[in-house]
């Protein structure tokens, strides 16, 4: 809800980005770390002291998260990474980041979610072994988003969250609730551009009446405005299932993870039809900068395409929700 609020306000995905990793991938760190690293890790994020960045995704793997490559060898008292992130969502300004590396080479693992350690790591990218490099984006440019490189860069062993070789089933707790909030996101910004065209078309006055007096312009945003209540809903009923899956709850991972894949998608589509419904009931205007709809637009696309493809939520429900086979 606060999310959603934010991008609600005029922010949209730009402004909830701007905070939105702190709350999503700390999510791991809050349920699996240690006592005493919780004590030193936790207080200076919630402070704002600190800013964490999420380091899964990676050039070659895309959607393949079990296939990451960038390895993390221990050395004593320390892990030594080597390997490359993309898509790493304020770097620039982060001083933690919460990373997936491989402890052990796939090839001698089991099972391919064996063998992933998640850290929470210091993020200086003065110290040795740390490049960033900013990507150029469509929209949502007041956030950077970076490609990361890693050459031995090397970071103490207890920041190894929860056992190693057993980070992919921890940081799944950070993904489900990156995807209710990305939904929470893409509603802000599907109710605000239907704000910004519900005014437009009560003022804007054609052949002596406001354009939207006319059934062609208002049922469109009617429409749009129904399927986001109903993404809500699924969205509303996404996080309370995350919030009271804590252990020991009768509430499953599964369940858990199919309302909140099913969340992100819904959203994600509501908001597209609605900013694109918002543009054309400003019709020439809704290219304009003025009218902010055109932002909209380009930001609505990130929750189709982030943290994870509406074709892939598909075939995540066709699988395991409905036991259909495997489609890759």
């Amino acid at each position: 809800m606060m999310l959603q609020t934010i991008s609600q306000s005029g922010a949209g995905i730009a402004g909830a980005q701007s905070i939105h990793a702190n709350v999503y991938a700390t999510q791991p760190v809050a349920k699996f770390a240690t006592d005493n690293q919780k004590r030193s890790m936790l207080p200076k994020l919630i402070s704002g002291q600190w800013r964490a960045c999420f380091g899964v995704t990676e050039p070659n793997t895309g959607l393949e998260t079990l296939k990451l490559s960038t390895r993390a060898v221990r050395e004593g008292d320390e892990f030594k990474i080597s390997g490359q992130k993309i898509w790493i969502s304020s770097a620039q300004v982060a001083t933690k980041m919460v990373l997936l590396a491989r402890t052990t080479p796939l090839e001698d693992v089991k099972r391919p979610s064996e063998g992933l350690s998640l850290f929470y790591v210091d993020f200086d990218r003065h110290n040795a072994g740390l490049e960033l490099r900013r990507i150029k984006k469509m929209g949502g440019r007041a956030i950077d988003a970076n490609e990361v490189f890693f050459d031995n860069y090397m970071v103490p062993a207890d920041s190894l969250i929860g056992e190693e070789g057993q980070g992919f089933k921890i940081v799944l707790h950070g993904m489900n609730a990156e995807r209710c909030l990305l939904a929470g996101e893409a509603l802000g910004l599907g109710y605000v551009a239907l704000e910004k065209a519900s005014k437009y078309a009560q003022e804007r006055v054609v052949f002596g009446r406001p354009i939207g007096q006319n059934q062609g312009v208002a049922h469109p945003l009617a429409d749009a405005y129904v399927n986001l209540e109903a993404a809500k809903l699924a969205t509303y009923h996404a996080a309370r299932l995350y919030d009271a899956s804590d252990e020991g709850s009768s509430i499953s991972q599964h369940a858990v993870g199919v309302a909140c894949n099913s969340a992100k998608y819904l959203a994600a589509e509501a908001a597209f039809t609605a900013c694109e419904r918002s543009i054309l009931a400003h019709g020439g205007m809704g290219y304009a900068q003025e009218y902010h709809v055109e932002r909209y637009m380009r930001e609505c696309l990130v929750p189709r395409i982030a943290p994870v493809s509406r074709e892939m939520i598909l075939n995540y429900v066709s699988e395991k929700v409905l036991g259909l086979p495997r489609s890759y």
